[in-house]
C-alpha cells in the first residue's frame, strides 16, 4: 500500500499554485506578494536549502517529520493554504505553539473527570504542538509530535473558531495539504455571477472520472463508482454528491443532499420523494425549513414537492414509473399489501433492467422508497442487490439472488428475541382458501369487519386506541395485521403483547373455516400469570378437530392431534413448568412443526417492517357466566 505522503510535492505544487492563478479575476485588488505570486505562476517561496532546514530542526529540538522536511525543501511556506490560511509557516516562521492561542484552557474547561485520550490530545496538541499558521482567519494548524505513525510522521491538528466542530485530524502534513487544496477548488467549483468558470486539467479529470463512475454505477459497479465520486465530491465536482448521494440513499442513508437534483424539472419526479420523506419524518409538521431545502427551485417544483408532503404525510403518495418497470412496480405494490413482501422485491428487481433513467444524472430509481407499501421493502442488502443490477442500457455483470430474502421463512422466527410485542406474546389465525379481504367477514362483526388502509402496527394500534371509548376487563378482541401465508392460505396476525386466560379463551378456528382449514397459534413467554404458553387448535368445515394448550405446567388437549403436532413431542412429563430458555426451544420446535405440517409461513418483513391491512377480531374469550365480575372502563370526551 502506497503512504498517504509518498508523491511529488513539486508538480502538485505546481498545479495548485497555477490553477490559484488562473481563477483570480482583474476585479478584485491584489496585494503585491499575491499581485507577484498571481503572475509568477507560484503560490510558494524558494525552496530551503538543506542546512536551514537543519537549523529548524536544532532550534527545536526535533527532527521534523518527512512530508513537512520534503515540503520545505520544495518551497519555505505556502501562501493560500485553502480558503483560510493566508500564509503558512517556512523555516524561519515555525514555532512551538506554547498554547499562544489559549486552546488548551478552553477545551480543558469542557473536560469531565474521565476525560478518553481524544479529548485529551484536543487540550494537550495546543501546548506541544509546531504552530504553523502565520497568517489566517481563526484557523489554528500545529503539528502533533506525540502523535507519530510508523513512518515518523507527525499528525496535524486544526481548529476554526468559526467551524462548529471539534479540532480536525489529518495523518500527516502531506494529507493536510492535500484537503487544503480540495478545499481550495470546493470554494471555487461553483462560481458566482460574473466570476469565470473554474476549469483546470484537475476539473477535467475528476469530471471524466465522475461520467466513468456513473457508466460503472448504471453496470452495477457501485462500489467502484462510488469511491470514484467520493473522491471527485472532496474536491466539488458538482455532479458528484448527487450521484453519489443516490447510491446512499438506496444503501439506508438519508438526509443526503442531493437537492440540487431533486428540483431539476428532469428528475423531481423520482428524487423529491425521498427528500420530502426525509424532511417529513423529521420534521413532524414545521414545514419552515422545507423552503430552505428547495431555494432554487421553480415554482412548480415546490408545488410539487408541498403535494407530496402531504401525500407522504396521509399515506397517499404512490410511486409511478413508466413502461414496463412502472408495470412491475404496480405488481410489487398489491403484493406488498397482503403481505408477500419478498415476491414484491422479486418483482421490481426482476424488471429492474427494464428500468431508464430520466437523464444523465440519475442512478437508479428513488422515488419507490417513499411509497407506504414499497418504502419498507428496503434494506441496506436489498439495497446493495439493486444497485448491483445492470440497468438503464449498459451491461454487466448478472446480479445473484442471495440478498433478495428478507428473512427467514416459515413460522420459528415468532421466537427470536427481536420478535414483534417485546416478545412477551403473539396470536395468529391461519384460514385456508380464501383471500385476505376475506376474513374480516369470518372473525368480526358488524362495521368491524372491514379492512382499515394499509398502515404500520404502531400507526394502527394508535389509531385503534384513539377510537376506543371503552375498554372491557372481559373482553379481548384483537387488532390483526391480515395478508397471505402461503400458497393458498392467509393470515390475522396480532403481535401485540395479548394474554391468554385459558378458562375463558375461545379459539376463532371455527368460526374462521368454511369447507376448509382454520388454523390459530397462540403462543409467549409470558401470560399475565408470568408462565410461558402455547396454545394450538385445527378446525375444518366449522367444526374443531382438535387442539391443546400448554399452560402453568400442563398440557390440555381435546380431540386426536396427529403425531408431528402432538405436545408429547415437545412437553415430556415433568415436575413444574418448562424454564424460559427451555420454552423458547420448545416453542421454535413447535412452531417449526405447524409450519411444515399445514405448508404455511408468516412473512416477518411485511409484520415487522412493513404495512398491512388491519381489522378488529370478535373477542377471543367467552362472555361472562352468572356470578363473575368485571369492570369496564368507558371515556367521554368533552370540548376542549
Amino acid at each position: 500500500m502506497t503512504h498517504p505522503t509518498e508523491f511529488t510535492w513539486g508538480p502538485f505544487l505546481r498545479d495548485w499554485s497555477g490553477e490559484w492563478a488562473d481563477s483570480a479575476t482583474d476585479d478584485v485588488p491584489y496585494d503585491r506578494a499575491d499581485e507577484a505570486a498571481r503572475q509568477d505562476r507560484w503560490l510558494g517561496f524558494p525552496a530551503a536549502p538543506e542546512e536551514r532546514i537543519a537549523a529548524l530542526e536544532e532550534r527545536l529540538g526535533r527532527r521534523l517529520p518527512p512530508s513537512y522536511r520534503e515540503f520545505l525543501a520544495v518551497s519555505d511556506g505556502w501562501r493560500h493554504a485553502g480558503g483560510f490560511i493566508t500564509l503558512l509557516a517556512g523555516t524561519a516562521e515555525a514555532r512551538w505553539h506554547d498554547d499562544a492561542s489559549g486552546l488548551a484552557a478552553m477545551f480543558e474547561e469542557y473536560l469531565d473527570d474521565d476525560p478518553a485520550p481524544e479529548e485529551l490530545r484536543d487540550v494537550e496538541v495546543w501546548r506541544r504542538g509546531l504552530q504553523l499558521d502565520v497568517e489566517s482567519d481563526a484557523t489554528h494548524v500545529v503539528l502533533d509530535p506525540e502523535d507519530v505513525d510508523e513512518n515518523g510522521e507527525w499528525a496535524v491538528c486544526t481548529w476554526a473558531s468559526w467551524r462548529a466542530e471539534p479540532p480536525r485530524r489529518f495523518l500527516d502534513f502531506a494529507t493536510f495539504m492535500r484537503d487544503m487544496h480540495q478545499e481550495f477548488h470546493r470554494l471555487r467549483a461553483r462560481p458566482a455571477n460574473g466570476e469565470p468558470e473554474f476549469v483546470n486539467a484537475t476539473t477535467r479529470r475528476l469530471d471524466a472520472r465522475i461520467e466513468e463512475a456513473r457508466l460503472w454505477a448504471l453496470g452495477g459497479d457501485w462500489e467502484g463508482a462510488e469511491r470514484a465520486l467520493d473522491g471527485a465530491s472532496a474536491y466539488g465536482r458538482p455532479r458528484a454528491s448527487g450521484l453519489g448521494d443516490q447510491i446512499r440513499r438506496l444503501l439506508g442513508g438519508a438526509d443526503l443532499s442531493y437537492q440540487d437534483l431533486a428540483i431539476d424539472p428532469r428528475y423531481a419526479v423520482e428524487l423529491l420523494p425521498p427528500l420530502v420523506a426525509d424532511y417529513a419524518r423529521h420534521r413532524h409538521r414545521d414545514d419552515s425549513g422545507l423552503k430552505y431545502s428547495l431555494r432554487g427551485a421553480t415554482d412548480d417544483v415546490v408545488a410539487l414537492a408541498h403535494t407530496l408532503l402531504e401525500q407522504v404525510r396521509s399515506g397517499t403518495y404512490r410511486y409511478t414509473a413508466a413502461g414496463p418497470f412502472g408495470e412491475a412496480v404496480d405488481r410489487a405494490r398489491e403484493s406488498a399489501r397482503w403481505g408477500d413482501t419478498d415476491g414484491a422485491w422479486r418483482t421490481m428487481l426482476d424488471a429492474l433492467p427494464l428500468w431508464q433513467p430520466l437523464g444523465p444524472d440519475h442512478l437508479a430509481p428513488l422515488g419507490w422508497v417513499a411509497d407506504p407499501l414499497l418504502g419498507p421493502l428496503l434494506t441496506p442488502e436489498r439495497g446493495r442487490a439493486l444497485l448491483s443490477t445492470p440497468r438503464g442500457g449498459p451491461a454487466g455483470e448478472p446480479r445473484g439472488d442471495d440478498a433478495v430474502r428478507s428473512g427467514p421463512e416459515g413460522l420459528s422466527w415468532l421466537a427470536d428475541p427481536d420478535a414483534p410485542g417485546d416478545h412477551t406474546s403473539y396470536r395468529f389465525v391461519l384460514v385456508e382458501g380464501v383471500e385476505p379481504w376475506d376474513l374480516p367477514g369470518r372473525l368480526a362483526d358488524g362495521e368491524e369487519a372491514a379492512l382499515d388502509e394499509p398502515m404500520t402496527f404502531h400507526e394502527a394500534h394508535e389509531r385503534w386506541l384513539r377510537g376506543r371509548r371503552e375498554f372491557s376487563g372481559f373482553e379481548d378482541r384483537a387488532l390483526v395485521a391480515v395478508g397471505r401465508a402461503g400458497s393458498g392460505w392467509s393470515f390475522a396476525f396480532d403481535g401485540d403483547r395479548p394474554h391468554l386466560a385459558p378458562q375463558r379463551f375461545v379459539s376463532p378456528a371455527a368460526a374462521a373455516c368454511a369447507d376448509a382449514r382454520a388454523v390459530v397459534v397462540w403462543g409467549g413467554l409470558r401470560d399475565r400469570h408470568g408462565g410461558p404458553f402455547f396454545h394450538l387448535s385445527v378446525a375444518r368445515g366449522g367444526a374443531e378437530l382438535y387442539a391443546f394448550t400448554y399452560a402453568d405446567g400442563e398440557v390440555r388437549r381435546t380431540g386426536p392431534v396427529p403425531p408431528a403436532l402432538d405436545p408429547d413431542r415437545f412437553f415430556p412429563s415433568q415436575e413444574g413448568p418448562v424454564g424460559p430458555e427451555a420454552f423458547l426451544r420448545t416453542e421454535r420446535a413447535l412452531l417449526e412443526a405447524v409450519a411444515d405440517e399445514f405448508g404455511v409461513g408468516l412473512p416477518r418483513h411485511a409484520i415487522t417492517r412493513g404495512r398491512l391491512h388491519t381489522f378488529t377480531t370478535r373477542s377471543w374469550t367467552r362472555p361472562p357466566r352468572d356470578g363473575e365480575t368485571f369492570t369496564v372502563t368507558r371515556f367521554a370526551w368533552g370540548p376542549n
